[in-house]
């Protein structure tokens, strides 16, 4: 038996011998996957937005059979799915899919570029979370948007961008999901997910602003001064507190009657979606009310009548006239 020989059958015997150890501790250290994630990622969106809480469609798709087991999925629920998506897994997972409220995300800031004055020139990196470090930016507001973007290049499904008039950022209600990714995205917690509301009908006070109210004026002309007037007209329904200055609507509480809108002196309280109001009509007594078209008030033209020749006028009873 020659050197080669010897050596294929060293390596051939190390081989074997390894094989049988590697088989046999892939089944003492096997670890099991239920067949079922695979099945519940794979009708998922693949988004990995991170809306659901979790690290990606698979982490989330690992919840929901975990949850399986205590017979409801709970609170768990997938935005950009929606609620197709998540009937399809409720249904491979043989459970009952709980009805949750689609939210779209809000900015809250009506800082636009003529209502917060410029104080320095930012040269820097162009992203908030950088700028937001250095301090408050070009303007003096510490809550206003910045508008680098930090919010649209985190939105996967290109639902939010930065009104170049403006410099806020501007969610576009069509193509969100309430995913949250813009949320977690502002450095400086401007963007809020809520309630879709009915018919998509919402009221929301545009503004992060908890300076006092001398200060906010100072900084932005359309910023919360914590006047309190929302609060008092909200008083029977309790959906509006003021903390920190600034004013708040809880979206379970409110009734959306917009009577808030109607008396904030800023104007940073707004209703989305609502259909226009119809003018008030004209209060009884008042000039508007009492007064007539003038096609009423006009005297209706006399039609001109050609009255008919006079006896007198005729040659004949002239002459009778003058004989007599």
């Amino acid at each position: 038996m020659n050197v080669i020989q010897i050596a294929v059958i060293v390596l051939g015997s190390i081989g074997l011998v390894s094989a049988v150890i590697l088989f046999f501790a892939s089944k003492k250290f096997a670890v099991h996957e239920d067949p079922r994630i695979g099945e519940v990622a794979a009708v998922l969106p693949q988004a990995n937005c991170g809306g659901c809480g979790y690290p990606g469609c698979g982490g989330f798709a690992n919840a929901c059979v975990k949850a399986s087991a205590s017979g409801s999925l709970g609170d768990l629920n997938c935005a950009p799915g929606g609620k197709e998506v998540m009937e399809k897994v409720a249904c491979i997972l043989g459970l009952q899919a709980s009805a949750a409220s689609p939210k779209v995300a809000v900015v809250r800031c009506s800082g636009t570029c003529d209502a917060r004055p410029h104080a320095v020139v930012y040269d820097g990196a162009h992203t908030c979370r950088i700028q937001s470090m250095t301090g408050m930016g070009e303007t003096q507001c510490l809550y206003g948007c910045l508008g680098e973007g930090d919010c649209v290049r985190a939105c996967l499904f290109g639902a939010i961008q930065v009104n170049p008039e403006t410099g806020i950022a501007e969610v576009d209600e069509t193509k969100c999901t309430g995913c949250g990714a813009c949320q977690k995205a502002c450095p400086r917690g401007l963007i809020e997910l809520r309630p879709v509301g009915p018919k998509g009908r919402r009221v929301v006070v545009l503004c992060n602003n908890k300076d006092k109210g001398i200060i906010a004026t100072k900084v932005c002309k359309n910023s919360c001064i914590g006047c309190g007037k929302c609060v008092k007209t909200c008083e029977k329904f309790e959906a509006i507190t003021l903390e920190a200055n600034l004013a708040y609507i809880d979206p379970e509480k409110c009734k959306l009657c917009r009577k808030c809108e109607e008396v904030c002196p800023r104007g940073v309280i707004k209703g989305f979606n609502f259909p226009p109001k119809k003018a008030a009509a004209p209060a009884p007594g008042t000039a508007e009310h009492t007064a007539v078209p003038a096609s009423r008030t006009a005297e209706p033209a006399t039609p001109a009548v050609s009255a008919p020749a006079s006896d007198a006028s005729s040659p004949t009873n002239s002459n009778e006239s003058t004989k007599q």
